[in-house]
């Protein structure tokens, strides 16, 4: 049916600073769209929000990550369907970025650098819920 609302996860990513320790803002390009956003995709069938969020962060920048308080659900229309992406705060492990079809590019910045490069304002606005979340302001 052409009305089922899309499922969706991701994350606003982030992690320390190696250099001074401040927080900095994961961001991916993703080419199909030119796009920079957070990192996210559709729900498998049988996967939880959750898991979908974590698996999605993994595929899309090569890191792990821990999840952190829930963000926002934000719903929009994409491709003439109701889409639903529901976010979480997490915090970046171990990993390595590889580009890839879907995401050709990874920028690690501080928020306030972030911000003019995320595409949606609906992204800017999860980027101020996780520095509200999580006290970073």
């Amino acid at each position: 049916m052409s009305n089922d609302v899309v499922q969706a996860a991701g994350c606003v990513l982030w992690r320390r600073s190696p250099t001074d320790g401040e927080p900095e803002i994961c961001l991916v390009h993703r080419p199909k769209y030119d796009d920079w956003s957070h990192p996210k995709g559709k729900v498998k069938r049988g996967e939880d929000l959750a898991a979908c969020a974590v698996r999605e962060v993994a595929e899309e920048t090569g890191h792990e990550c821990t999840l952190g308080p829930r963000l926002a659900t934000v719903r929009y229309i994409a491709n003439g369907r109701p889409k639903q992406v529901s976010y979480w705060a997490a915090e970046a492990g171990p990993g390595h970025f590889t580009p890839t079809e879907e995401v050709d590019q990874l920028l690690w910045l501080p928020p306030q650098q972030a911000r003019p490069h995320l595409t949606q304002p609906r992204d800017q606005q999860l980027l101020d819920d996780l520095l509200s979340a999580l006290h970073l302001t």
